[in-house]
């Protein structure tokens, strides 16, 4: 699989000044005549990384003007993990004893600006905000108090989901995980704390979700352990917050905004296949 190797490599490699760090940092993923490079954001000007941050890149020493580039999904992982009904608003009923979990394919990440396609054949697509970690170190079988050194940084998600699909289909990969569903940025932020971090999602303008990652059922820490009782995590990958209140459809030419604190607004363009 790609970047494998690396990503292990990297893992046992990454000190604590990046996965787990206080250290408050901003990271993209960018595109200039055709060439898609990594870098790290410092007011308006982008330092050309050699790697991705939590793979141990370091400054080139080019820089570029961000209004120069295009913003790519600041994230390039493997595995990208969701959680399902995480948030009590967005439920009915009595919580789970265990987090929700399902994977969806990386192909279906999309960044900044980039448009989210309602596919022809479904017609009762929903908006979610999310928060979104990203892995900082291969995590295998970690503790829960362990589990923040694992994690390198924060973004926002908005996870588009095919609800008549999600209802019809015996698993939620096609409704929850096909081409341009998740779109994820603009930046990678590290410094945070993603346990306690105000979601803000918008529709054409008007707030539609909100609801702050301390409210979680089960917050990222347990979520990066239990993760890694089942699976191994490797540098890069995604763990996803869930999603909270009453979503609604989005329909063609909708434009869903969703601010995670700390991280700039990620704008996600709808648009209907075949329109």
């Amino acid at each position: 699989m790609k970047h494998s190797l690396n990503k292990i490599v990297a893992g046992l490699m990454v000190s604590g000044a990046l996965a787990g760090s206080a250290q408050a940092a901003e990271f993209v993923r960018y595109e200039q005549n055709g060439t898609v490079s990594w870098g790290e954001l410092v007011d308006s000007t982008i330092h050309q990384l050699t790697d991705a941050p939590y793979l141990g890149g370091t400054r080139t020493g080019t820089t570029v003007a961000e209004s120069a580039v295009t913003l790519k999904a600041p994230v390039d992982p493997e595995l990208v993990v969701m959680t399902a009904l995480n948030f009590r608003s967005h439920i009915t009923g009595e919580p789970a004893e265990y987090p929700g979990l399902f994977i969806v394919p990386a192909s279906s990440i999309i960044g900044p600006n980039e448009n989210m396609v309602i596919p022809v054949d479904s017609n009762n697509f929903h908006y979610e905000a999310e928060a979104v970690v990203v892995i900082g170190k291969r995590a295998d079988n970690v503790s829960v108090e362990d589990a923040s050194d694992y994690i390198f940084g924060l973004t926002a998600g908005n996870d588009g989901s095919a609800r008549d699909w999600q209802s019809a289909d015996l698993q939620w990969t096609r409704a929850k995980g096909s081409k341009t569903f998740n779109a994820v940025g603009p930046t990678l932020v590290t410094g945070l704390d993603p346990n306690n971090v105000q979601i803000e999602g918008r529709l054409n303008g008007e707030v539609r979700q909100g609801e702050n990652t301390s409210d979680m059922l089960f917050n990222f820490d347990y979520m990066v352990s239990y993760i890694s009782r089942y699976f191994v995590l490797e540098p890069g990958d995604l763990v996803w917050s869930g999603t909270m209140n009453v979503t609604r459809q989005l329909n063609h030419g909708d434009v869903y905004e969703v601010e995670v604190e700390g991280v700039p607004v990620l704008r996600t363009p709808v648009v209907k296949a075949g329109m």
